[in-house]
């Protein structure tokens, strides 16, 4: 099993994309990049902690590959947005892909160039690469969101723009 970890905004609308295919072992809802340890949502929230609301991903890499995974990332969020993500604003809602190894890095250096190359999106691409850090696992109550409170998750998912964003910029 590998490791993946994104940071795509409100980490509920990051783990179903994820979470529906053959070779995902799991798609946990945290947070990484911050400088607070065991930080809790509300600490999050705030945007101090430095902390990004994130999803890590357990794969079967020889099933679903790395590249497999930032293609299905970054169709899920607005790529050229560095307030956050659709309504969610501020820093804990920004994008970032956090890499585990060299190799990563440099799937996910090229497919950020090649999204750039592309001409799809009229501003410039400032999802940011990072090294990833310690993960911390989000409380309970966050974790498969989508299945636990389906209609809470529908309307939040609804009022966030996301949907609408998706459809005019990766289903055309």
């Amino acid at each position: 099993m590998k490791k993946a970890t994104f940071a795509g905004g409100c980490f509920w609308c990051m783990v179903k994309p994820f979470d529906q295919w053959e070779g995902i072992e799991s798609v946990v809802s945290g947070y990484m990049g911050g400088h607070v340890e065991n930080p809790t949502y509300e600490d999050v929230k705030k945007g101090n902690s430095g902390h990004l609301e994130a999803v890590q991903i357990q794969f079967d890499s020889s099933i679903f590959t790395y590249d497999q995974l930032l293609e299905i990332f970054w169709q899920q969020i607005d790529p050229t947005d560095d307030g956050g993500q659709f309504q969610d604003r501020g820093d804990s809602y920004k994008t970032a892909i956090f890499t585990h190894s060299d190799e990563q890095l440099e799937k996910a250096i090229n497919s950020k160039r090649l999204l750039a190359e592309s001409g799809r999106f009229s501003k410039p691409i400032i999802t940011p690469i990072r090294p990833a850090q310690t993960f911390y696992v989000a409380q309970d109550y966050h974790q498969d969101y989508y299945k636990k409170e389906p209609e809470n998750y529908a309307e939040d998912r609804a009022l966030s723009g996301r949907d609408e964003f998706i459809q005019e910029n990766w289903e055309k």
